[in-house]
């Protein structure tokens, strides 16, 4: 009887690494170990928590942009800046419009949405064309997207002092402060402080939770039944009379709020609005966070973001802390690309095997 146990208990392990897979499993092992090492390097982990916990709610609502088009089939979401550059659209028109405080902030998610939405509906157009190819399309649509920007960002008739060259008077320069606008206003709402090292930033983490039930309550509904149908199965969602191209438009769309929300609580938490090719490469952290959570190329969940932006937050986190202490160098950069892409790599192969 002993044996049996034994071989169904070693079953389950393997099925469980199985479907984990070892690469995220050697993440995980490898953070909890930067945790026990910190205190004997003199990291101290009360500072490391609050640090992982405020980058936490600065990234979160943006891994939560990857889920609606994962979930309908649209494959893992590089046109991210798409969504960006509505968010950045936002916080820029509030700004020229003297909006400060939560008026501020809450004024700049609305500003947004109408371009997210008109960004994200016209990104989706596109990828019903290329279907196949969603991936590699959505790279360059956001690299397009930022680039044409960066000529727009210096023509657009801002003229808030703030925001301008002050040579020129006009353009808007490359790093915008949010000082005296609604810098971390999310982070000091509410916030939690023991001791000297460590404060809880209750708002952005309450924010995130706030995003994360709409994102929830969506996909159980009938539109979101539809659109996960449509990527688990198009052709039995068409027989069934759902429009796959709606569904597929329709996550992109949502991806495209959450991802310009998302970087108004990246820039609150980070005191600045950054502008030109700051958002290139936004897209390749969010999507390696999703995938170190577990999710799949055409599956993802709300525990997949929890999990994965956690994870990889703790990396970067503690990584030039605990590592750099040891090595007297700093790796955390190398670390992080390491990481990223390689989970990219990982689940893009894994995805390759099933196709097979």
């Amino acid at each position: 009887m002993s044996d049996i146990n034994e071989t169904a208990f070693g079953g389950k392990v393997k099925e469980f690494v199985a479907d984990f897979g070892w690469p995220r499993l050697i993440i995980f092992f490898f953070v909890v170990s930067l945790f026990i090492a910190a205190p004997f390097v003199g990291v101290r982990p009360d500072s490391s928590i609050k640090d992982i916990l405020v980058r936490f709610g600065q990234n979160g609502v943006m891994v939560l942009a990857m889920v609606p088009m994962m979930q309908s089939g649209s494959g893992l979401n590089f046109g991210l800046p798409v969504g960006i550059v509505a968010g950045l659209l936002g916080s820029t028109m509030a700004m020229q419009a003297g909006l400060t405080g939560f008026g501020g902030f809450f004024g700049a998610c609305f500003i947004a949405l109408p371009f997210a939405v008109l960004f994200g509906w016209l990104y989706g157009l596109l990828l019903n064309k290329v279907k196949g190819e969603e991936m590699t399309i959505a790279m360059y649509v956001g690299f397009s997207i930022v680039t044409f920007m960066a000529i727009m960002w210096l023509i657009l008739p801002y003229s808030n002092s703030t925001m301008v060259w002050g040579y020129t008077g006009k353009g808007l320069r490359t790093t915008i402060t949010l000082d005296g606008y609604w810098a971390r206003i999310l982070n000091n709402f509410l916030v939690i402080r023991i001791g000297p090292f460590f404060e809880f930033p209750t708002g952005a983490i309450l924010f995130f939770v706030l995003m994360a039930l709409i994102m929830w309550l969506f996909m159980r509904s009938r539109t979101g039944t539809a659109l996960t149908a449509v990527g688990s199965n198009p052709d039995f969602a068409r027989a069934s009379g759902v429009s796959v191209n709606r569904c597929r438009i329709i996550g992109v769309m949502l991806s495209s709020i959450y991802g310009a929300i998302g970087i108004l609580c990246y820039q609150q938490g980070f005191g600045f609005i950054q502008l030109y090719n700051a958002p290139l490469y936004m897209a390749f952290p969010a999507v390696a966070a999703v995938l170190l959570g577990g999710a799949s190329v055409n599956k993802a969940s709300i525990l997949n973001v929890v999990v994965g932006t956690f994870l990889f937050q703790s990396i970067l986190t503690m990584t030039p802390s605990v590592i750099n202490n040891v090595l007297k160098t700093d790796m955390s950069e190398v670390i992080r690309i390491l990481i990223s892409n390689g989970m990219i790599i990982y689940a893009l192969t894994r995805r390759t095997k099933v196709t097979k």
